[in-house]
């Protein structure tokens, strides 16, 4: 997948938690050379819900549902993500175990990028990686909000 139909995904998506990373096409095709690309399959997780892992996720093609596991009736389900989603965000700011599951509804392409290659990136191109942890920042703390206003309880 070429980075230019992930960066009119992102740009283009009408969300509320929607990635707002002020980088210039030059800066997202350095970045692209940081991620990984994965094709997943409807029904498969990207994410299991109290796994550990350093990823961010952007969603290039594809719906995903974002669900706990447990909890009581009505909270289940958290968020669908379309095209142009970031999913996983936390992951780049703590070690921690993920908070939620997230299945592929139909057929996906991701664009992962995981802890270390970020910080690889943070070391060569420090603007770049400044500015989407500001971004992914951004995503997380309109996501939170959201959920406090649901009171959903996080654990």
């Amino acid at each position: 997948m070429d980075i230019q139909e992930l960066v009119q995904a992102i740009q283009t998506l009408n969300a509320e938690d929607a990635l707002h990373a002020r980088l210039n096409l030059e800066q997202w095709r350095a970045l692209s050379t940081y991620l990984t690309q994965h094709e997943i399959r409807a029904g498969d997780l990207l994410i299991k819900q109290g796994d550990s892992d350093r990823s961010m996720y952007f969603l290039a093609q594809g719906t995903l549902q974002v669900f706990v596991s447990g909890g009581p009736p009505g909270s289940r389900r958290i968020a669908i993500l379309r095209s142009g989603s970031v999913v996983g965000e936390p992951g780049l700011f703590s070690d921690g175990p993920r908070m939620a599951n997230v299945e592929a509804m139909t057929p996906c392409i991701v664009m992962a990028l995981r802890g270390p290659r970020l910080e690889e990136m943070a070391q060569r191109l420090p603007a770049v990686a400044l500015e989407l942890l500001r971004a992914a920042g951004g995503v997380m703390a309109v996501r939170m909000r959201a959920t406090l206003s649901k009171q959903v309880p996080f654990t």
